[in-house]
This record gives structure tokens, C-alpha cells and sequence, in this order.
């Protein structure tokens, strides 16, 4: 291959390239303008990743041809929002986390009457129930209220029947021993051939609801906000607006708890929290 074959070739890709964000953006918006769902601050790559997902699956040609789908047919639009919603869960994810909270922010909540806490991007609910189980082991979760939301409804309604693979639960009961549980895992569910469904008062505390971090307003004062690995799909507008929704929604010196990957040390609500643990990015609001 020559220099000039190399250099046309070269120019063909970069052209492919900035088709294919013009193709993305005017999904985007054509999504929002169609069914109010905005996607448009969401990273680029992994929104990029998502869409050639379902392109592959669908055999289409273009994004083009997905957007036409997506506009003049509902269905198809349900198969897109469940690609673009993040289900990356377990139970005690970073058992390291929940070991700091059992340290750092157990003692403050016992001085509370009551106790809010909102899961925000709870997905099917692994770590809300995973938080029901701490607070009961802390004697706490007869006086609190745990608020688990997420955009997708189908991720809402498998979370509200509280039942999990069998499969899982070697690595579930594992993560349970290294984030400091007080008892036997196999304690708090009962299995059979269908799977494993946990105990009925771990659900009585957990209110599962829709709500879109991206379009929805606060809906409460909570103690304790967590929401954990979802804003590394954001962009950085997008996780200022989300934090400035944290904020609103906090009581003063709540409690924030962000994912392994994730901080508020360089957005511009820095200065509202002082760091209870910075490893494990539990923070406490002071402004």
C-alpha cells in the first residue's frame, strides 16, 4: 500500500467516524424529542458500544436504519432502553464499601429517629437488599425506609419480587463474609428449583420505584444517598447535574456513597462534603 492509498484510507475512516456521531446524536434526540428519555449526556463510548450491540443483533444496516425503528415503533424503543440501562449488580458489591459504612456511618445513623436512604440505579435490587440485610445486623432497619429507584421498569418490577439465580450465590454469600456479616448468609433466603428469594422483612423497608437521575426531580430528604458505578456512564454536565441533584435531595450531614471509580473531589460540589473514606468514597455533606 502507498502513501496516498494510506492517507485515503485514513481520511474515509475519519469521515465513517464523524457520520456515525452525527447518527448518534440525532438518535439521541430523536429519542428524547419521541418518548422523553435523554440519553444525550451519557459518555459517548458507551452509549457508541450499546447501539453497534443492537445494530449486530437486529442486522441492520446504519444507525439510521435503527433510528427509523425507534421512532414509528414503541416496542422496538423497549429493546433499546433496556441496552442503554446499566444492570451491573450483586450483592455486597466492594464488600470493602460496606465495611467502611458498618464503620463510618453506622454510629451516625443510631442517632437518628428515623432513617431515608435512596438507591439511586438500584438495578435489580441486589444492593438494596444487601443494605436491608446490614441495617437489620446494626439494629436499624426497623426505623428506616429504603427508597431503591432506576430508570428501567423491568429491572423495578424483577427487584420487587426479590427472587435471584441460585447460581449467584457462592459469590453473594462470599462478598456477605468480607463486608462483615454477622451470620450465616443462607440465613436471610430460601431456594428451590426456581432460584432463591430472600426473606419477606427484607423487603418490607424497600420501597422500588421508576425515577430517571437524568429527567426527574427530588422526591424526598434522605440520610443516606448511594449510587454506586452509574455516573462513569455520564458525562461530566450530566454527573454536575446529577450531583447537584444529590445535594437538593440530602439532609444536612447526609450521607454520600459513590461507586470505586468515582468521586466528587473535582466537580464543583467538592466543597459541600468532607471525606469520611476516601478509598471507598463515602462522603458527608457539611454545607
Amino acid at each position: 500500500m502507498n502513501v496516498v492509498e494510506d492517507h485515503n484510507i485514513h481520511i474515509k475512516e475519519t469521515e465513517c467516524s464523524d457520520i456515525e456521531k452525527i447518527e448518534i446524536s440525532l438518535l439521541l434526540e430523536g429519542i428524547y424529542q419521541r418518548y422523553g428519555h435523554d440519553f444525550r449526556s451519557y459518555a459517548y463510548s458507551s452509549i457508541q458500544r450499546r447501539i453497534k450491540h443492537r445494530l449486530d443483533i437486529e442486522k441492520l444496516e446504519s444507525i439510521s436504519h435503527l433510528q427509523q425503528k425507534v421512532l414509528y415503533e414503541p416496542d422496538f424503543m423497549e429493546k433499546l432502553l433496556r441496552d442503554f440501562s446499566i444492570n451491573v449488580t450483586e450483592m455486597f458489591r466492594d464488600p470493602e464499601f460496606y465495611v467502611s459504612f458498618r464503620k463510618h456511618v453506622v454510629p451516625i445513623l443510631h442517632s437518628y429517629p428515623f432513617i431515608r436512604i435512596w438507591h439511586a440505579g438500584c438495578s435489580t435490587g441486589e444492593e438494596a437488599y444487601s443494605m436491608a440485610i446490614l441495617l437489620h445486623e446494626e439494629g436499624l432497619y426497623k426505623k428506616s425506609k429504603i427508597y431503591a429507584t432506576d430508570m428501567n421498569k423491568d429491572v423495578i418490577e424483577k427487584a420487587k419480587t426479590g427472587v435471584f439465580s441460585f447460581d449467584k450465590m457462592k459469590q453473594y454469600t462470599s462478598n456477605y463474609q468480607k463486608a462483615g456479616g454477622l451470620h450465616a448468609f443462607s440465613e436471610y433466603y430460601t431456594a428451590d428449583k426456581y432460584g432463591v428469594k430472600f426473606q419477606p422483612f427484607l423487603s418490607e423497608n424497600i420501597v422500588f420505584a421508576q425515577h430517571n437521575l437524568v429527567t426527574d426531580s427530588s422526591f424526598n430528604e434522605f440520610n443516606v444517598i448511594l449510587c454506586r458505578n452509574v455516573l462513569i456512564y455520564f458525562d461530566k454536565q450530566l454527573q454536575s447535574h446529577v450531583h447537584g441533584l444529590f445535594k437538593e435531595s440530602l439532609s444536612r450531614f447526609g450521607i454520600l456513597g459513590l461507586g470505586n471509580k468515582e468521586s466528587i473531589r473535582f466537580s464543583s460540589y467538592a466543597d459541600l462534603y468532607e471525606e469520611l473514606d476516601r478509598d471507598n468514597k463515602i462522603y458527608k455533606k457539611i454545607n
